[in-house]
């Protein structure tokens, strides 16, 4: 894992052998010896290793020396293990930031680990054979030769329906995920593991329709500018990554405002002009004054697909990784530190999704349960995957008041079916997995925008950016999900600023007026994509795939993906279908995984 911190390393032993803890750093605040890690509190008997970035550290520190604490370094690692010491574990009730961690206790004899609210650091375990590992990356745990190197049947299920892994599933068999907002205690007497929540999305204020929309948005950008302030604190250079989007154009204007001049990058495809959003990106970049550069990516190749592989550990169906990795390695020539927009959307309704749901349980509520439940199964027995409109009729089936449907779905069950044959005894149950995830929260975009905040945000967007950057060593930061913003979203923003059937992001889009310029496309909404449809016409990403699922040792069947083939001629919805299919495939070759 030298890329997540290529710069120092270091290893601590208890005394009795029983403890290890390990460490790569990539050095962001303290640049001095005095922030190496693993480290110990001044008596030596509690020893931290941590990744990612306490914002608050500077308050907490203040803090803790009224206390009567001292410190010897500027780092925020000293400022998580004394707060550990004068808290305990009630100390994540105070730590605002992204992090993963663990802290061993020598007086306590337990091992305490813990991950940040939204799941922006990865933590991945293994308990068993009287022992407790861990890494930040599944690779870590695969340097055990003793691990078994086998497929998770119900988590590669899961990948197979919502193009993720979610929660505390993993894709190999004897692994978990520690989720997000968790924290995990091993005993080492008795060699027990305890895991619980700390931290949960606020419950929706009933008093705050009172609030004034004005005085909503004073306090959303009020809350926005701190956060953008405490995240642009680093002792090396920070960037934006600047798509010319609505997210990351008001992080722009905020870190302007707040007196930065930053260095802003976007990565543009000007042979296919639906992707390129250079021009949106140049005209935030030019109002602002900020230093600009855009990086071209037309020229991608397939070659970089088995290392993207190897990198995401668990495979991830969004090839919006690869210009994600794109503009890291780049920034990461100028920059250790860049901030992004990512949970924008999560927080503000800004996908389909939820303007669907608005929709749904405004209008469609109407027609009889029966009569929606026979049209979606109608649609999806009738129409082949990523036909036009198959999608749209599965929504009506899910219980409107309840559920979230699969707005993305990746294979439905009887296409798993299809694609895994060849395989005895498959349990498919993805669908019940993912229901029980569900919030119960009655209004639907309250419903929507808390469930993809757990799920699509911390197991595909979260990871996504951490894996592409961190291959790169570039630290990615994202204000919209600082707890005072993250908190704000959900206990006071009425679904009505979020999403309606006919609009999304409102709120966000009303703070654009304030800040952005008045050229400034507030309505347009695109993703952050590649031209894989294009790519998959013929050439060497054809080649490439083909090759891959063709393959005599490919787990899925034959007919199946012919058809997915042939789906990218006749105008079908299958190219993110076909990614899945393959990333899979090179992931399991990588690193000699079974079915």
């Amino acid at each position: 894992m030298t890329h997540r911190g290529p710069e120092d390393a270091g290893e601590l032993w208890s005394e009795d052998g029983r403890v290890g803890i390990a460490h790569r750093r990539l050095s962001i605040i303290d640049l001095t010896d005095t922030g190496h890690q693993p480290m110990q509190a001044s008596e030596g008997r509690v020893a931290i290793v941590y990744n990612g970035e306490i914002y608050n550290f500077r308050d907490l520190r203040r803090e803790l020396e009224e206390h009567g604490h001292i410190f010897r370094s500027t780092s925020d690692t000293e400022v998580i293990l004394a707060a550990y010491r004068q808290w305990g574990e009630d100390c994540l009730a105070r730590l605002h930031g992204m992090f993963a961690f663990a802290i061993y206790d020598q007086a306590a004899g337990v091992a305490f680990l813990a991950r940040d609210r939204a799941g922006e650091k990865p933590l991945f375990y293994r308990h068993g054979q009287g022992a407790l590992r861990f890494a930040s990356e599944l690779k870590g745990l695969l340097a055990d030769t003793a691990f078994s190197r086998t497929v998770d049947r119900e988590a590669l299920d899961c990948y197979l329906t919502m193009g993720y892994i979610p929660g505390e599933h993993c894709i190999l068999a004897g692994a978990r995920k520690l989720p997000a907002a968790h924290a995990l205690r091993y005993d080492l007497a008795t060699d027990t593991v305890k895991v619980w929540r700390y931290w949960d999305l606020p419950a929706f204020d009933a008093t705050s329709p009172a609030m004034a929309d004005e005085e909503r948005l004073e306090r959303l950008q009020e809350l926005l500018e701190d956060a953008v302030r405490r995240q642009l604190i680093a002792d090396v250079p920070v960037g934006l990554l600047l798509s010319g989007g609505v997210d990351s154009s008001l992080i722009t204007a905020l870190a302007v405002r707040g007196g930065a001049r930053p260095k802003t990058f976007t990565v543009g495809f000007k042979n296919y002009a639906a992707y390129d959003e250079t021009e949106h990106a140049r005209l935030v970049a030019d109002h602002f004054g900020t230093d600009h550069t855009v990086l071209e990516a037309d020229d991608v190749m397939p070659d970089l697909m088995p290392r993207l592989a190897r990198q995401y550990d668990e495979p991830m169906v969004d090839s919006s990784m690869i210009p994600t990795f794109l503009v890291s390695e780049q920034i990461s020539y100028h920059c250790k530190v860049a901030l992004g927009g990512d949970g924008g959307d999560e927080l503000f309704g800004g996908y389909y999704s939820a303007s669907r749901m608005a929709e749904l349980q405004q209008h469609y509520v109407r027609i009889p349960p029966t009569l929606r439940r026979v049209l979606s199964a109608v649609a999806a027995a009738g129409l082949p995957l990523g036909s036009k409109g198959r999608d749209f009729f599965a929504h009506l089936g899910a219980d409107i008041d309840r559920e979230v449907p699969l707005f993305s779905p990746q294979f439905d069950k009887r296409a798993r079916k299809r694609l895994l044959m060849r395989h005895e005894g498959w349990l498919f149950i993805a669908e019940e997995l993912r229901r029980a995830r569900v919030p119960l929260e009655p209004d639907a975009v309250q419903r929507v925008t808390r469930f993809d905040f757990a799920n699509y945000m911390a197991e595909d967007i979260l990871v996504k950016v951490d894996r592409a950057s961190m291959l790169n060593s570039l630290e990615v930061r994202s204000p919209f999900l600082d707890v005072p913003v993250v908190e704000f979203a959900y206990r006071s923003v009425p679904s009505r600023l979020k999403a309606t059937p006919s609009d999304r992001k409102i709120i966000l889009k009303k703070l654009a007026g304030r800040l952005l310029p008045s050229a400034f496309d507030k309505k347009r909404k695109q993703g952050f994509g590649i031209p894989l449809g294009d790519w998959l016409q013929g050439g060497p990403w054809r080649r490439l795939f083909e090759d891959v699922l063709f393959d005599h040792g490919s787990a899925f069947s034959k007919p199946a993906v012919m058809d997915l083939f042939r789906g990218i001629e006749t105008g079908r919805s299958v190219k993110e279908r076909l990614f899945a299919l393959t990333l899979f495939e090179l992931w399991r070759r990588e690193y000699s995984v079974s079915l």
